[in-house]
């Protein structure tokens, strides 16, 4: 394993240069200007913060009170909240954590890919040019206020665990049915979209391995397979049912407005394709694999390499799969399989499923790599081919200089509040339909951990929007006695913004509450207590 550092500095240093500047101020540097990254910066601060305060209740996020398992109307990301805990636990802020989980999710997914190219190849070079190719793309760069999709590690580990667990001649098959296991649920535990996608792959990949299902070689797999699938079950099956009760169902049609097209697989946000492909296909999702990404997978196509290796045929088979179901609703069986296949009707954005063509023509492009240099006669030269290689993926998918936006301190009043029994709510409080602009009280929250009735995840439930409607008109005395009847005692005021989203007269109206009694002010940040109904 000689070459298993020097392989992991080049992703850090790949990483660093795909997302400049970040490296230079991974504390204020951020994408916070994407609702979704300031969603996914409270998500890692919480599991860190319940995992050590009360464990036993750690789905009852602070959000959306009076709502309980509000941790499950998103991802969990527990795999990428435990590498980051100790960071929160030594006083990191939630936007520094999570940028160096971003470097980190991006390294890892390129480190484990070389690792499994370099074992299934012999190639460590290919493995360096597949592990370029399944981090650092269109689809991925794209993806960034999305910690769930760089954190793709655990996939190639479960490959590789698979693929032993179908040989019949590995004397280690129950250790590798085990490490198979643990590879779903770790990435199962990252996104629940990934675990969809790791289950399509093992299907798909053991579909077009035949030679499995011979009655000599069936009662050696089978076992091993069933296995892995009950360990993965057992672990996983507390975070599945929390997702089950939450009782949300994707429609079709949602599903049918957030597929793929055409257009999706020529669009990239790369700077040497940007103009072109946003003027010519400027699809929803950036789906493009890349030019070297695509060449060597004709190669390894061309060569039958994907056909007659029976893994490479696994991943060709499962980057198929993954076009097919891109395309939702239009995909002729669709409905039936929506219907019959039940993780599918937690998906929403169909698109997504166009990840593992990506991840297909990184892994093949490592094979179509390993075909050049079996049949270069100048293989000292190598090296130098590979460097060129990876130049040119590097420039074919450079998005940098990527635009970050300042983030925005947490006001040091909001700790004010931390180990308090208080029940807060954020003004102004935001329609449903601008929910996400309730983002960063999330983030505010941090300091505190006081149960709040804002929120913003990727379900809004009917509680929020009653809410809504009983605070149109605060601060009306009609509206802090529905705010008493929901148990909120303290009222978090942000003047700038409400003026912004109102107007002059409703930020005075709360000046001059008499049934507020204002605590403590930061900046444009006010701190108030709902005075109780007895009170004079």
């Amino acid at each position: 394993m000689r070459q298993s550092l020097p392989a992991l500095a080049l992703f850090v240093s790949l990483a660093v240069v795909h997302t400049w500047p970040l490296a230079t101020a991974p504390g204020t540097l951020s994408r916070n200007d994407a609702p979704d990254t300031v969603l996914n910066e409270w998500i890692l601060a919480w599991d860190a913060h319940q995992a050590t305060h009360d464990p036993l209740h750690f789905f009852d996020a602070n959000i959306f009170y009076p709502e309980r398992h509000t941790l499950a109307y998103s991802e969990y990301l527990l795999a990428p909240a435990a590498m980051g805990a100790p960071m929160l636990w030594s006083g990191a802020s939630p936007v520094l954590v999570y940028n160096l989980l971003l470097l980190a999710g991006l390294t890892f997914t390129a480190w484990t890919t070389w690792l499994l190219v370099w074992r299934w190849t012999g190639d460590a070079g290919a493995g360096l040019i597949a592990g370029a190719l399944i981090a650092f793309n269109a689809h991925t760069i794209t993806r960034m206020p999305h910690l769930q999709a760089l954190h793709f590690e655990f996939f190639p580990l479960a490959l590789l665990a698979f693929d032993r667990v179908l040989r019949v001649d590995d004397g280690h098959g129950i250790r590798d049915a085990v490490l198979l296991a643990v590879c779903v649920v770790l990435q199962g535990l990252t996104s629940y979209y990934s675990l969809v996608f790791t289950g399509i792959a093992l299907v798909a990949g053991l579909l077009v391995r035949p030679s499995v299902w011979r009655s000599d070689c069936a009662v050696i797999v089978w076992p091993r397979l069933l296995l892995a699938t009950a360990i993965a079950s057992v672990l996983l099956l507390p975070f599945l049912v929390m997702y089950a009760g939450v009782g949300e169902v994707r429609l079709l049609d949602e599903v049918a407005r957030d597929s793929a097209t055409w257009r999706d697989y020529l669009d990239t946000p790369a700077r040497l394709h940007a103009a072109w492909s946003a003027h010519f296909f400027g699809g929803a999702s950036a789906l493009y694999p890349g030019s070297v990404a695509l060449a060597l997978t004709l190669v390894a196509i061309a060569s039958a390499v994907a056909v007659r290796d029976p893994r490479a045929r696994m991943v060709l088979a499962f980057g198929i799969a993954g076009v097919a179901l891109s395309f939702g609703p239009a995909l002729p069986g669709y409905a039936w399989l929506y219907r019959f296949a039940l993780p599918l009707e937690g998906i929403r954005n169909a698109a997504r499923f166009g990840y593992l063509a990506i991840v297909s023509t990184a892994i093949l492009g490592g094979f179509g790599a390993a075909t050049l240099r079996a049949r270069w006669r100048h293989r000292r030269w190598w090296p130098v081919a590979i460097a060129g290689l990876l130049a040119l993926a590097t420039v074919d998918t450079l998005a940098a200089p990527i635009a970050y936006v300042p983030a925005k301190p947490i006001p040091r009043l909001e700790r004010s509040l931390r180990g308090s029994n208080a029940i807060v709510v954020y003004v102004p409080f935001f329609a449903p339909g601008r929910i996400f602009h309730s983002a960063d009280y999330l983030l505010e929250s941090t300091a505190n951990w006081r149960p709040m009735i804002n929120g913003y995840s990727g379900l809004v439930p009917n509680s929020y929007e009653a809410h809504a409607r009983a605070l149109a008109q605060f601060p009306s005395a009609d509206a802090i006695d529905a705010l008493r009847r929901m148990g909120v005692t303290h009222v978090w005021v942000h003047d700038r913004l409400l003026r912004d989203w109102t107007d002059n007269e409703t930020a005075d109206a709360v000046l001059h509450a008499p049934d507020l009694q204002l605590l403590a002010e930061e900046g444009d940040v006010r701190l108030y207590r709902i005075r109780r109904a007895d009170e004079e």
